[in-house]
């Protein structure tokens, strides 16, 4: 498409092309004086006892470098009239895709791209051209000559050209699939590099730093697959350009005894020195490296859509509508271990939900309830078994694109509101759009009491509460249609735990999975699933009452009677403060997280950490 479309652009601009033709001309005869002066000064001044003859011949020679030198200056002016117009139709297809559709790669495309697109194309057409013309002048010019010089030095630099034309295609897409895995790994760093907290938060750092390695090896082995085809390209330098002043020097006596003066000898290491070499070299490595890349620039300027980028790595994106009939979350003897020789977590582990399904799950402090999260959103990978999302693998892009993990600990940073609230989102969220989130999730009064998605926030000064309704509200504004709630709920109280939960269960198309922190979250959901080392039990809540002892015990030890926090509340360090209605320290619940019949009440809030501990 792209060989097609630049034969019609100049096609379209013939007049141009011919007008650069012509001036080229001019230095087509510098280059035939380079050499055909000297051997003239040589054969007929100099050696023949004229140094008159010699002086003019070089006189001649000087004249056709000013001749040339004119037909240069000429040649930039027409090599403009090509460039401007390819980069006003680049800057008006950029602008008005940008228009259209929102594209937001449109100021990179404006400001980079359509600038390296000009400056490389008119490399490309300087360096093509002079080639083809100096060349053919210096060709002219051995044959002038004597036409064993075109012999001895026509062939090798045939050949070489013919071996760089024929490496050109694979060195074009290696130099391509480098650029792009560079690109790639530059974007990868942008993403993970301010993300850095986040990513220490939810314990994702060997997953992280695997996800790196993998882009940082892409690069490796396109850069010597590159190194390696480039070893060619120096090959064809070699030959075509370096071995013709090996061939005269060696064959100096054949070729003399064929009737080639000495004059014509040295004006044949002229052309192969001063013009042949230097316009080969300068073809090499401008088609080579800048002819690729500019390659690479107009597929990214021309495309027809928006869809080569436009979304950063690493946030959602608006899934495609799946087929009916697939489940949300299928998870096949999924068998997850902290080390080789540990006890696994999680053991040969069965489990499917259908679209808008509700799960909770529940189980003693320890047994892997976090971790089964963990191994769901890809953070951890199972030793055996396989994991889906809507039928796509986990680990994986399409896996990651449906799915949200919402942990303990709520990440919320500086910035306004709004921007912590769209943080999945990868264009900005209408504030209608957002307002109504709020409103379903229950973060309606603290937005109105910083005031509005414009006001700025300071994470600091939220309490524990405040930062997981934020980072509840994003989740649900994410496009991501599986929610997972790791114990995201632990700092409310039960009514806004409540509000939460049912926001997310009525999510149009959501499906929920919480790891409950009350009674409160398995009697609302569907389906509750029991873990207990390498036992699980799944059902209703009435049918685990009946079955499931450990179900019964950990209901049991959920009492709904009123309690009193062990120590007073109010927190002087202002770790995990107590902002008021809807936040955890109320005294009205007693939370189990540790083994059946030890119950613990509100912790203390000045280690700043979740009411119990992390399953």
């Amino acid at each position: 498409m792209i060989a097609r479309r630049g034969l019609r652009f100049l096609r379209d601009r013939w007049q141009v092309v011919l007008r650069l033709a012509v001036w080229s001309l001019l230095e087509t005869g510098q280059t035939f004086l380079t050499g055909y002066a000297p051997a003239r000064a040589l054969d007929d001044g100099f050696l023949a006892g004229r140094p008159g003859v010699g002086l003019a011949w070089l006189g001649v020679a000087g004249a056709g470098v000013l001749v040339g030198a004119f037909g240069t200056a000429r040649v930039y002016t027409a090599v403009a009239e090509l460039v401007e117009p390819l980069r006003d139709g680049l800057v008006n297809r950029v602008v008005s895709r940008g228009v259209r559709e929102g594209d937001t790669t449109a100021l990179s495309g404006l400001t980079q791209q359509t600038e390296i697109a000009r400056d490389t194309f008119a490399g490309l057409v300087m360096v093509s051209r002079s080639f083809v013309f100096t060349a053919a002048g210096a060709l002219i010019g051995l044959f002038s000559l004597a036409p064993p010089l075109l012999l001895v030095v026509g062939l090798p630099l045939l050949a070489g050209v013919a071996l760089f034309l024929a490496t050109l295609r694979p060195l074009a897409r290696r130099q391509e699939a480098f650029l792009v895995a560079d690109e790639a790994l530059a974007e990868r760093y942008g993403v993970v590099c301010p993300g850095l907290r986040d990513i220490t938060a939810a314990g994702a750092e060997e997953r992280v730093a695997a996800d790196t390695g993998r882009h940082i090896e892409t690069e490796r082995r396109a850069a010597a697959s590159l190194a390696r085809w480039g070893v060619l390209r120096v090959a064809a330098l070699t030959i075509g350009g370096e071995l013709p002043i090996v061939l005269l020097l060696v064959a100096a006596p054949w070729l003399l005894g064929q009737g080639v003066t000495p004059g014509a000898l040295v004006g044949a290491l002229s052309y192969v020195t001063q013009s042949l070499l230097p316009a080969l070299r300068n073809l090499v490595h401008g088609l080579g490296t800048s002819g690729s890349r500019l390659v690479v620039v107009l597929r990214r300027l021309l495309r027809e859509d928006g869809s080569a980028s436009g979304t950063p790595t690493g946030q959602l994106r608006r899934p495609a509508d799946d087929p009916p009939g697939i489940p949300a979350l299928t998870l096949k003897s999924v068998t997850f271990a902290y080390g080789p020789a540990a006890a696994p977590v999680v053991d040969g582990l069965d489990l499917e939900l259908r679209p808008g399904a509700h799960l909770a799950v529940v189980g003693p402090s320890g047994i892997g309830k976090s971790t089964l999260t963990a191994l769901v959103a890809g953070v951890l990978e199972p030793g055996h078994g396989a994991i889906r999302v809507f039928g796509y693998p986990v680990p994986g892009a399409e896996a990651a694109g449906r799915r949200v993990l919402v942990p303990q600990e709520a990440y919320v940073h500086t910035g306004t509101l709004a921007e912590n609230l769209g943080l999945l989102r990868p264009d900005p969220v209408p504030e209608a759009e957002l307002l109504a989130a709020a409103e379903a999730v229950g973060l309606l009064p603290l937005l109105d009491a910083l005031g509005g998605p414009a006001a700025p926030v300071d994470p600091a000064a939220l309490s524990a509460g405040e930062r997981q309704l934020i980072a509840l509200t994003r989740a649900y504004l994410s496009y991501a249609p599986l929610v997972l709630l790791d114990e995201a709920t632990c700092h409310l109280d039960p009514r806004a735990e409540e509000h939460a939960e049912r926001a997310f269960a009525a999510r149009p198309g959501g499906t929920l999975v919480v790891v409950a922190h009350r009674i409160s979250s398995t009697r609302r959901a569907d389906r509750v699933l029991v873990m207990d080392g390498r036992t699980t039990a799944y059902g209703t809540h009435d049918e685990l009452l009946d079955r499931s002892a450990l179900y019964r015990d950990l209901v049991g030890s959920w009492s709904p009677a009123p309690s009193q926090p062990a120590l007073a509340l109010g927190d002087p360090d202002r770790v995990d403060a107590v902002a008021g209605p809807g936040l955890a320290g109320d005294g009205r619940h007693v939370v189990a997280h540790g083994p059946v019949g030890q119950v613990q009440a509100p912790g203390d809030l000045r280690h700043g950490g979740p009411l119990g501990g992390q399953g």
